[in-house]
């Protein structure tokens, strides 16, 4: 990966992105894509789109969401102390004694999720968010309100790190490394030319409703939609293999099999990793990806979808972990997939 499309994807990392609140990191997603796009489109969802030629017939969604997990406040109690309600898939047990950013409506604001300390008994073996509480250092409720108020959000103050120089470790690279392979694809297919158009969308709301998707795909109406997103890596201590499968870092992207996934897409990703001498791995969703795959399918007439992922280590937890080379194995295979397309394949599986 090249020093500068290092520091894109480290900034959109550092940046706070939690659903509902996209706003800052699209702003920056359009920033860099604008330089090499045809056109960038939004709408009221707050998707940003980055389209490569817009005038074929032919349209090829990819979306990728930049949306991250997060905590929202639903109380202020007398004593200053901030109780919070999960923004997508929070894990409790993770959110123990971490360091959280809260994006006040009048500043950022730094807090701790204090835990009882083991020695007064400490946290029950079943405890819930409700169990758990930010402390700001406010001293009384009026104090807090000063710059905090019901329906803020707060996410976990960490900062992306890379370990050997192979991995890339920190909190919401689910999905922020989606919207960053996004916007490489489209930047190298600008530079090869192609007889497709492309939008790349970097899509918001994923984590709780993936409205962002349907919005996208509804209002492109697109010839196929492919899903970048992440899947659980399973190669670390205590994940049952025979349940979860066989998925590594370093492995190579992750392609889905399921009743969801279009056989051909998939079928011109497998070729296309084949000319490359890629490796690729696959996931099982029987009945639904859980990504945005599932709301753009069932736009319009109907979409055929696809999902390319990223191995992903510690999924939801603030020390999300995914290979450098993964991303850029992804990005090739896309760009080249995508290339390669003449706008005239069928995808109907019985032709």
């Amino acid at each position: 990966m090249e020093k500068g499309n290092r520091q894109f994807l480290m900034d959109l990392l550092n940046t706070p992105s939690p659903s509902s609140r996209e706003m800052v990191i699209q702003k920056k997603w359009i920033d860099y894509v604008k330089d090499f796009a045809d056109e960038i489109r939004t709408d009221n969802a707050g998707n940003a789109i980055g389209v490569l030629n817009p005038d074929a017939p032919f349209k090829v969604l990819l979306a990728g969401h930049c949306d991250e997990i997060a905590l929202v406040i639903n109380r202020v109690d007398d004593n200053g102390f901030l109780h919070f309600d999960k923004m997508g898939g929070i894990n409790p047990k993770a959110a123990v004694g971490m360091k959280v950013t809260i994006l006040g409506f009048n500043e950022q604001v730094t807090g701790v999720i204090g835990v009882n300390a083991q020695h007064h008994g400490g946290l029950k073996d079943d405890f819930d968010l409700e169990d758990l509480f930010i402390d700001c250092g406010y001293k009384s409720k009026e104090e807090a309100e000063k710059n905090v108020q019901i329906g803020d959000l707060a996410v976990y103050k960490t900062e992306p790190e890379v370990l050997m120089d192979r991995y890339l470790s920190g909190r919401g690279l689910d999905n922020r490394t989606g919207a960053f392979i996004i916007a490489e694809v489209l930047k190298q297919l600008s530079e090869k030319g192609i007889n497709v158009g492309v939008y790349a969308a970097s899509t918001v709301n994923e984590e709780t409703n993936m409205g962002g998707a349907y919005f996208a795909a509804a209002g492109l109406e697109p010839s196929m939609a492919i899903a970048i997103d992440v899947t659980f890596a399973t190669d670390y201590p205590a994940v049952n293999k025979n349940k979860h499968g066989d998925v590594r870092l370093d492995g190579g992207p992750v392609l889905a099999k399921g009743a969801p996934i279009n056989i051909k897409i998939n079928q011109l990703l497998e070729k296309t990793a084949r000319q490359l001498n890629m490796k690729v791995q696959y996931e099982l969703t029987p009945r639904m990806t859980g990504t945005d795959a599932d709301r753009m399918r069932l736009t319009g007439p109907g979409v055929p979808v696809s999902l390319v992922s990223l191995p992903l280590r510690y999924m939801h937890s603030p020390v999300e972990t995914s290979s450098l080379k993964d991303i850029d194995e992804e990005i090739e295979l896309l760009v080249s997939m995508l290339s390669n397309l003449t706008g005239e394949e069928s995808l109907n599986p019985l032709d």
